[in-house]
């Protein structure tokens, strides 16, 4: 069932108020956008598994109506329900990090918190942007990662990077563009760049550490 193919679990601040009013009013908002939902009041968050839609960004406004003010964090697209405590662990972790991001969106997904989840002491998050960003760039070559590295280092200035790097800008700029190619983060857009800069933090700490 599309239930079981593409789910995606959101931590939330409940909203004020009865929570089985809450609870069908969510089941409402499921019916009217064609999703399948198991929902419920945990505390003070308002929980949500959602099938029926591989973007957790649209389900996530489909069902934002009855949320109090606050943020609300959509974790990524599992596979199945057995997988669904990951998709859950990574929405609660972006919920707990979200305050330090006073400009993100609501809603926003897991994922775009991977900076200030691994801050916030998230291992998964951590692991996610080795794994994604700094070690493709490792495979891809020292240039690459060199070259980030300055650039960033030079307030993001192609310029200044090319001097530092005794290069051409074009070729400074030929190299962020295979950055984004390899990791799907632009160099050039502030937030991309504050989460490759981590990244980078991370991934080489990881590299000194014998048992990472």
């Amino acid at each position: 069932m599309e239930l079981a193919r593409a789910r995606l679990r959101g931590a939330r601040h409940r909203p004020d108020g009865d929570s089985e009013l809450t609870v069908e009013a969510i089941r409402r908002a499921a019916r009217h956008a064609k999703l399948q939902v198991l929902t419920g009041v945990l505390g003070n968050r308002l929980v949500v598994i959602a099938g029926g839609s591989d973007n957790p960004l649209k389900v996530a406004k489909a069902l934002i109506g009855p949320y109090a003010a606050g943020p609300v964090v959509a974790g990524p697209v599992v596979p199945d329900l057995l997988a669904a405590t990951r998709s859950a662990q990574a929405a609660a972790a972006g919920l707990k990090a979200c305050s330090a991001w006073q400009d993100a969106p609501r809603p926003v997904l897991s994922d775009d918190l991977l900076p200030e989840r691994a801050m916030a002491g998230d291992r998964a998050a951590r692991d996610q942007l080795v794994e994604e960003i700094y070690r493709p760039l490792e495979e891809a070559g020292s240039a690459l990662l060199e070259t980030l590295s300055v650039y960033l280092e030079q307030a993001s200035s192609l310029e200044g990077a090319a001097r530092m790097l005794f290069v051409h800008p074009n070729t400074v700029r030929y190299r962020l563009r295979r950055v984004t190619d390899v990791t799907g983060w632009s160099p050039s857009d502030v937030r991309s760049a504050f989460t490759l800069r981590v990244a980078l933090i991370l991934g080489r700490l990881a590299a000194g550490d014998p048992q990472s």
